[in-house]
């Protein structure tokens, strides 16, 4: 059996209503300007992208690491975007896998769609 360790991670809530349901509580303003500030780095975002775009939406660090940054960088961005909600980790053996929190991401569409509406 492989050994598996998920790595610790903020438990995934849905980052916000609608824009145009009703005004965020603070609370829900904190969260979701977290992850907009996760988001806002270039890097954090390709890393993203990266991850959210790999086959079964998991991918190895392995497999992520080449965005023009070290790998202490890299690692440092991706624990960002773990605090934030963003991603799920998962360490099997000596890497560690990572998976977009479907979620939050659902959330986070319905919030930017209703902004344009």
């Amino acid at each position: 059996m492989p050994n598996t360790k998920a790595l610790s991670a903020p438990e995934a809530e849905p980052c916000c209503p609608s824009l145009t349901e009703r005004p965020l509580t603070a609370e829900e303003a904190e969260r979701t300007a977290a992850m907009f500030k996760a988001l806002g780095d270039p890097v954090r975002l390709r890393l993203f992208s990266l991850v959210a775009s790999h086959d079964g939406g998991e991918a190895c660090v392995c497999d992520i690491s080449d965005v023009g940054v070290s790998q202490p960088t890299v690692s440092h961005h991706l624990k960002k975007l773990r605090e934030a909600g963003l991603l799920t980790s998962e360490r099997r053996g000596t890497w560690v896998y990572y998976r977009v929190e479907p979620s939050v991401l659902a959330a986070m569409g319905r919030f930017l769609a209703s902004a344009g509406a």
